[in-house]
């Protein structure tokens, strides 16, 4: 199916919901979501970003920006999955606890503020991984408009890239709970230091990039290709130092390079 035709369908399926609201994290793909709904909807389309200590204040800040940009009404909800000892204790289910809390705040909001349909940003390729919040969403009643319509993360940018979005090639940017190995104790603590450590890295001009955290370790992952450029032309003395600083005692970096949903490998091996 052409990229235009599932742009209709999108478009076609809001206008059918009349309402809805689109559970926000200012990712590329749920602010795909949110553009397309408030295309169809206007102002009977809200997008809700929910905030924890798994969100950095940097991340809800480029979502008000984005939302602000596309002109759909905003807001913020509080979410209290570091409540949950099944979240934090970081079992390899976590995700669904996750956004198990998630849709459980966002569902009976929904039908307080008069929206039948709660959406997210889940896309067709997100359908081949291991994702055990997919199901809890489903559970809850939520829709996932661009896997219905089979809207892979490619065509997310590229339809990102044609509707103006300036942030269509954003770097993915999953919950900071995604750089612990399953069954390492998820805190507060370890989520700010790991949030500001990629942060640190960013202002040095590396964008695509993740911080992983196991015990006192930080391992940096980059994307192969500059692995070299980061090693010749970085002051690692100073991102070492900079990493100390926040909390860790050893600082090494990724030899295989950074690939997204690397930590579920372990998921693989033990089957």
């Amino acid at each position: 199916m052409k990229l235009t035709e599932k742009l209709k369908q999108l478009t076609a399926l809001f206008a059918e919901m009349d309402r809805a609201l689109i559970a926000y994290s200012g990712g590329v793909d749920s602010t795909l979501v949110a553009k397309i709904a408030y295309d169809a909807l206007s102002d009977r389309a809200l997008a809700v970003t929910a905030v924890s200590p798994s969100l950095l204040p940097e991340e809800l800040e480029d979502a008000s920006v984005q939302a602000a940009t596309i002109g759909i009404p905003h807001k913020i909800v509080q979410t209290h999955e570091m409540d949950n000892p099944n979240y934090t204790s970081n079992p390899v289910n976590r995700c669904y606890f996750c956004k198990s809390e998630l849709h459980d705040t966002l569902k009976p909001l929904a039908l307080e503020w008069g929206y039948p349909y709660v959406v997210d940003g889940v896309n067709a390729d997100d359908l081949h991984d291991y994702r055990p919040g997919i199901q809890a969403a489903k559970e809850r009643g939520a829709r996932s408009p661009l896997a219905e319509i089979g809207v892979t993360k490619a065509e997310v940018r590229q339809l990102s890239q044609q509707l103006g979005l300036p942030w269509w090639d954003k770097p993915a940017q999953p919950c900071l709970s995604s750089r612990f190995p399953y069954g390492e104790e998820i805190t507060v603590a370890k989520l700010q230091r790991v949030g500001r450590g990629e942060i640190y890295l960013r202002k040095l001009g590396w964008q695509n990039l993740r911080v992983r955290s196991q015990g006192d370790t930080a391992k940096i992952e980059l994307p192969p290709a500059q692995i070299k450029d980061f090693v010749l032309n970085t002051d690692l003395a100073a991102v070492v130092s900079a990493f100390q600083d926040l909390g860790f005692i050893y600082v090494t970096l990724d030899l295989e390079g950074y690939r997204s949903g690397k930590l579920n490998q372990v998921l693989q091996l033990t089957k």
